[in-house]
């Protein structure tokens, strides 16, 4: 791959760094997200994986779908298992064991692992300024372990920790923004980006692999058994997420430069009921007795969120 960003599919590399063969469910973007990833970085390459739906299903012993080197830990210490990759590597090369040359650390983790439990070691390696970029996949809830609620989840969505009945209509509040609590910590680089819109998810994971320091990119990933649709539409719901403007795609540089970055610049805003209605785990909102309230909070809080953006967008321009 050439310093050039793709312009289309066929320009990124033949090369398969996560290959066919994983146990991920059909329909699943983790894969594709792990697929892009890897052809995005275009020099050797050391992937940490904190546990979840992608590290469960890509490497069942004695199987391995990824043709890099690569590294499982637990939940929580995704990034500090990174900072000692990045701290092993200076070493060696320091005391001339292995060649000095760039090789790029990348580590991935679901909403779980980075949201919540992992959000501790993630903070103090950015703070660090550790050399690394953190790719979050995020299906918005512990999908690996049966469905529960995290800090990702949306409000309102089915889980069995945030159930549908007569006490509560799913979770109570709405998700952790998390892209923005990364940004405040003042790294050069923090991006969206969604598995509907792979070229703009590479040139945004090539320019983090590409910065000296700390950078994360938060993809968003509809997950077929959690949200509960068909397997045919995942690209289709995550195009919605972002269509709906309740995933927005943009750029943070420094923590405080905010740029938009939609790639169909036709795309017009559509009601949040066109994302929702295909999703199982929110079917329960379009019983007309009960929740069509619910849906119009939903819609103020996309609108307020929205909003925002653009304010933080303007001030950027000043």
């Amino acid at each position: 791959m050439t310093s050039d960003y793709p312009t289309k599919l066929s320009d990124l590399p033949k090369e398969e760094r996560f290959n066919s063969g994983h146990r991920l469910c059909t329909g699943c973007g983790a894969g594709t997200i792990a697929r892009l990833m890897t052809k995005a970085v275009d020099k050797p390459l050391i992937v940490v994986n904190a546990t979840g739906c992608l590290e469960v299903s890509g490497t069942i012993f004695p199987h391995n779908a990824w043709s890099v080197p690569w590294i499982h830990n637990a939940f929580e210490n995704a990034a500090a298992t990174a900072s000692g990759v990045r701290a092993g590597l200076d070493v060696l090369m320091r005391k001339g064991e292995i060649p000095k040359r760039d090789i790029e650390v990348v580590t991935i983790g679901g909403d779980g692992g980075t949201y919540d439990i992992g959000l501790q070691s993630i903070s103090g390696a950015i703070d660090r300024g550790e050399d690394f970029a953190y790719i979050c996949y995020d299906n918005e809830a512990y999908m690996n372990t049966g469905i529960q609620r995290s800090g990702a989840t949306m409000h309102a969505a089915w889980t069995t920790t945030s159930p549908v009945g007569k006490v509560q209509q799913g979770k109570k509040r709405s998700k952790k923004p998390l892209i923005r609590i990364i940004a405040a910590h003042g790294l050069e680089y923090a991006a969206t980006a969604s598995v509907a819109y792979p070229l703009d998810f590479v040139r945004k994971v090539k320019r983090a692999v590409d910065i000296k320091g700390p950078a994360f990119v938060h993809c968003i990933q509809p997950c077929t058994r959690g949200w509960r649709f068909d397997t045919s539409m995942s690209i289709q719901v995550a195009r919605l997420a972002v269509e709906s403007r309740f995933f927005p795609l943009y750029e943070i540089e420094w923590g405080h430069k905010f740029t938009i970055n939609h790639p169909d610049k036709k795309a017009s805003k559509i009601p949040i009921e066109e994302y929702l209605k295909y999703q199982g785990r929110l079917r329960h909102l379009f019983k007309p007795e009960k929740n069509e309230v619910i849906i119009n909070v939903i819609q103020e809080y996309v609108d307020k969120e929205w909003n925002r953006l653009l304010e933080l967008c303007k001030h950027s321009e000043m």
